[in-house]
């Protein structure tokens, strides 16, 4: 593989950031800070954007090479259709915030397209059945695959709740999957869109993660951004783990996907058991938790990521060693029950993380630097950052 277009992608996606930033601020397609949303200033909303130029560039100028690289077929391109769509609609509300309906039927839209134009569409749910058979979905298909690509969008939209964690995760996922294209000797297309996106994503955590140079973020993904994670990890999972030629079973792309899926799974079901809207916004989510116990910003980040590269390691072991499809399910549903049961009880497990992890820090100082907390409401009165509805799952 060519590692000029990669580069490509990533050189194009820091010179887009650089340039759209200016641009952004005076347009106003920034993050204002305001009662749920604690960053200081106004932060562009141009991550998404940058990354979709970037890849479609690199990709086209794949497709132009001719040195015996992967053209750009039509799968791509209603790839790419499927993305712009989701990219207009994300932008235009980071701009000006659309009533959920908007997103819930673009969001629709953009699976239907990736089923009827890119024929990316989940057939099978693997060896889940209990004669040892394939599972088919048969006419469930098409409804399962627009659930399942709702669903993560989602689920990556709701992740992003501090500087770097969804690019993180996506990056850990998108390392992942190309990791088992290359083991099963997929097709050099997926390769490609896989090592072009984690290029893209790797060049927008440079201006997103907090460092020893940069306190805080300098851009952030927005809705548009973190849709177009969520499309495209969902094309690249669906069109890795069906067919024939398969290079992945649909029990093991759970493993890539696993902290976003359980977070957002657990989140609705607390909300639902609560009388609640499942897509109400909350600070119940596990990066919170966290905060809360006393982890800093960079620190959840990290942990978080260690956890999701854990997933993909188990994914990658279970597809390498034929572990049946019913025990990596199996054991992915135990792993959910266990992390729900964490959630359901973060107050606890809150007030022991605190005080095993603060004792470095004497009382004086932790009371100082840390948010206030009520631990019998997991209430965060010190919010670490914005998310518009701490990151709106539709």
């Amino acid at each position: 593989m060519s590692p000029v277009v990669p580069f490509l992608a990533f050189a194009l996606t820091a010179v887009l950031i650089v340039m759209f930033r200016p641009m952004a601020i005076f347009i106003g397609l920034v993050d204002v800070p305001g009662k749920r949303k604690s960053h200081a200033g106004n932060i562009p909303l141009i991550g998404g954007l940058a990354i979709f130029l970037a890849a479609l560039i690199a990709m086209v100028v794949l497709s132009y090479l001719n040195l015996g690289e992967p053209k750009l077929d039509g799968s791509l391109s209603a790839f790419f259709a499927t993305g712009l769509l989701l990219l207009f609609v994300g932008v235009w509300d980071d701009y000006r915030e659309l009533p959920a309906a908007i997103r819930f039927l673009a969001q629709i839209g953009a699976s239907l397209i990736m089923i009827f134009s890119g024929k990316v569409v989940l057939t099978d749910l693997g060896y889940l059945s209990f004669s040892g058979e394939i599972l088919s979905l048969g006419v469930l298909s098409i409804p399962f695959t627009v659930f399942t690509c709702l669903g993560v969008i989602n689920a990556i939209n709701m992740s992003d709740g501090l500087d770097g964690l969804s690019g993180c995760l996506a990056l850990v996922a998108f390392l992942g999957l190309g990791a088992a294209n290359s083991m099963g000797a997929g097709p050099l297309v997926d390769q490609y869109l896989i090592v072009v996106f984690a290029a893209c994503v790797i060049a927008f955590l440079m201006f997103n993660l907090r460092t020893l140079w940069r306190s805080k973020a300098w851009v952030f993904l927005g809705d548009a951004g973190s849709m177009l994670l969520g499309i495209t990890l969902t094309w690249l999972c669906i069109k890795l783990s069906q067919g024939e030629a398969r290079v992945i079973s649909p029990a093991a792309v759970l493993w890539f996907l696993m902290l976003p899926i359980m977070d957002a799974v657990c989140m609705m079901l607390r909300r639902i058991m609560r009388g609640q809207s499942p897509f109400a916004a909350d600070r119940e989510h596990l990066h919170h938790i966290l905060l809360l116990a006393g982890f800093t910003v960079g620190e959840v980040v990290t942990l978080m990521c260690s956890i999701a590269l854990w997933g993909v390691v188990v994914g990658l072991l279970g597809t390498f060693f034929g572990v049946p499809d019913i025990w990596l399910a199996g054991a992915f549903l135990a792993c959910g029950l266990v992390y729900y049961w964490i959630v359901r009880r973060a107050w606890r497990v809150t007030r022991f993380l605190r005080r095993s992890i603060c004792r470095r820090e004497d009382n004086d100082r932790r009371s100082l630097a840390q948010p206030q907390v009520n631990t019998s409401t997991i209430e965060f009165t010190g919010e670490e950052r914005r998310s518009r509805s701490d990151r709106r799952e539709l």
